[in-house]
C-alpha cells in the first residue's frame, strides 16, 4: 500500500502546525508497514531550488519538493487554481503510482490537484488545518477584525479583505493607501461590485482580480466532492465546512501530541509564575494584546517569556520591544524541537491570545499535554479543549482590559494556578492520530508480531 501526502511546505524550512501534522502522520503511517512520499513545494518568492523538482529525505521520509520559483502564479486565481501545475504532477503521480492520496493543504498545488486525481482515478482524501477551502486568506477573519462565517453571495467581505490586505502591501494602489477604515473598505467593496455592471469597468485590471475572488468558492467547492472523506481536528472547523456546502464524509479526529509528559515540577515557596507565550510573533496572534496587558499588572507579580522568531527588523516586533519596555518581559527567541518540554515546564501559564480562528494550534495542545494550564481568546478551535478553573481560562477575544482582568484573578493566588497543573491533560498521541485515520480510508489492518500491513477491502 502506498500513501502519498501533498503538503504546502515541509521540513526542514517550514516546521509550522500542518506541516508537523504531516510528519506525524507519515511517520506513523511508514511505522505501520504503510509505503509513504511527501510531496511539498518551495513557495514563490524563497530562496529557489536549482531545478523544478528536487528529492531528499527528512527523518526517514522521502520527499519530492516543487519549486514554485520556476512555476509561478501570475495572478490571484492560480493561487488556488494553477492549470499550469497539471503536467507537473501528473508526471509525479504517474512514476510514484500511489494507491491514494492524502492531502493535509492545496496551497502551492491549488486544486487542479484535485482535477488530476479524479482524471487518475486515484483516491483521496484530505485533512483540513485551515480555512482555505473556504477562505482566500485562509483565517476568516474580516477586514473589520471581526471573525467571518465564509464568503457573502456578493463576495463583497472577500473584495474588502483582499484590499485590505492590498492596501498593507508596499506594491498596493494608491487609492488603497487612502482607505484607512474597516467601514470605508466595505463601503469601496460594495461600490466596486455596482461599478462591475459597467460595460467600462468590466476589462479593468480590478475587475479581473475581484472576478477571480467571486468564483472562487465555486471553483473550489465542485473539486473538493471529489474528496471521499476528510479529517478536521475540531468540530468548529469541521461545522464551517459544512455550513459553506462541503458534504462529503468527515470525521473530528483530534491531532496528536508526542511530548514528555512528565509532571510539572513542584514551585518553590518564593517562585516568581511565569507567563509564556510560543508561536508567530505577529499581529493576528495578538502578541500585542498580551503585552499591553502584562504591563498594567502590578510590578514583580509575574516574568513575560515570548518565545518566536524575533527579527526587529518587522515593524510589528520593533512596536512589541517598545511596548514591552521597562516591563519583566523576555523575547527569547526561538527553540529546539527537543527543548519544548522543557520550555513549557518552565510556564506556570501558556497564553494564545488570537485574534482569528485558531483550529486546534499544537501550541495548545502541547501546553495541555505537558500539564500547562492555558490562557485563550474566546474563539471556536480552541475553547473545545478548555474548561475553566480546570485545565484554564478563557477571556474575550481583542480585549487588553478583560485579559487583565483574567490575569489578575489568576495571579492574585498563584498557588491555585499551580495546583490547577493536576487536573491539566492531553492525552492523545500521534499513533493514536495516525491509527485513527487510516479508519476514514476503509481499509483492513491485519496485526503481525513485527508490523502492520494493510489492505484494502
Amino acid at each position: 500500500m502506498k500513501v502519498v501526502f501533498f503538503v504546502h511546505c515541509f521540513f526542514p524550512n517550514h516546521f509550522h502546525g500542518t506541516e508537523t501534522y504531516t510528519l506525524e502522520l507519515a511517520k506513523n503511517y511508514q511505522a505501520l508497514g504503510i509505503d509513504v512520499h511527501v510531496i511539498s513545494a518551495i513557495p514563490q518568492g524563497e530562496a529557489p531550488a536549482a531545478e523544478l523538482i528536487t528529492h531528499y529525505n527528512y527523518d526517514g521520509l522521502p520527499i519530492t519538493c516543487i519549486d514554485k520559483n520556476k512555476l509561478p502564479h501570475n495572478n490571484l486565481k492560480e493561487t488556488y487554481y494553477h492549470a499550469a501545475m497539471y503536467p507537473v504532477l501528473d508526471k509525479l503521480l504517474c512514476n510514484l503510482k500511489p494507491d491514494l492520496v492524502h492531502i493535509t493543504h492545496l496551497l502551492n498545488h491549488s486544486a487542479i490537484l484535485l482535477k488530476l486525481l479524479r482524471d487518475l482515478k486515484i483516491p483521496c482524501y484530505a485533512s483540513f488545518t485551515d480555512f482555505f477551502g473556504i477562505c482566500f486568506n485562509n483565517k476568516l477573519h474580516a477586514a473589520d477584525g471581526r471573525l467571518c462565517a465564509g464568503p457573502s453571495k456578493s463576495r463583497s467581505n472577500c473584495a474588502a479583505c483582499y484590499m485590505k490586505d492590498a492596501g498593507n502591501s508596499k506594491l498596493s494602489y494608491r487609492l488603497l493607501k487612502k482607505i484607512i477604515t474597516p467601514q470605508q473598505l466595505q463601503m469601496l467593496a460594495k461600490l466596486i461590485n455596482i461599478l462591475r455592471k459597467w460595460p467600462l469597468f468590466s476589462n479593468s485590471k480590478i475587475n479581473t482580480l475581484l472576478e477571480d475572488l467571486t468564483v472562487r468558492p465555486n471553483i473550489l467547492l465542485p473539486l473538493y466532492s471529489n474528496y471521499k472523506a476528510a479529517v478536521a481536528p475540531t468540530q468548529f472547523l469541521l461545522e464551517a465546512y459544512r455550513k459553506n456546502g462541503f458534504t462529503q464524509p468527515m470525521k473530528k479526529i483530534e491531532f496528536g501530541i508526542d511530548i514528555n509528559r512528565s509532571a510539572k515540577p513542584k514551585r518553590p515557596q518564593n517562585h516568581k509564575p511565569i507567563i509564556g507565550f510560543i508561536g508567530q510573533i505577529a499581529q493576528h496572534k495578538g502578541v500585542d494584546i498580551l503585552i499591553e496587558a502584562f504591563s498594567r499588572l502590578p510590578k514583580g507579580i509575574a516574568e513575560l517569556h515570548i518565545y518566536g522568531q524575533n527579527d526587529l527588523k518587522c515593524p510589528y516586533i520593533k512596536k512589541l520591544h517598545t511596548q514591552a519596555k521597562n516591563h519583566e518581559v523576555k523575547f527569547l527567541g526561538t527553540f529546539k524541537k527537543e527543548k519544548t518540554a522543557d520550555v513549557f515546564s518552565s510556564f506556570d501559564l501558556c497564553v494564545l491570545p488570537s485574534r482569528w480562528y485558531e483550529n486546534s494550534p499544537l501550541v495548545l495542545l502541547s501546553a495541555l499535554a505537558t500539564h500547562t494550564p492555558v490562557l485563550i481568546s474566546n474563539v471556536a478551535g480552541m475553547t473545545e479543549f478548555v474548561k475553566e478553573n480546570i485545565n484554564g481560562f478563557i477571556f474575550e477575544r481583542g480585549s487588553v482590559d478583560d485579559l487583565e482582568r483574567v490575569l489578575i484573578n489568576i495571579l492574585r493566588n498563584p498557588a491555585a494556578l499551580y495546583e490547577l497543573s493536576l487536573t491539566t491533560n492531553y492525552k492523545k498521541t500521534s499513533r493514536m492520530m495516525a491509527e485513527d485515520t487510516l479508519k476514514i480510508y476503509d481499509l483492513k489492518i491485519s496485526t503481525q508480531p513485527t508490523n502492520h500491513i494493510l489492505q484494502a477491502n
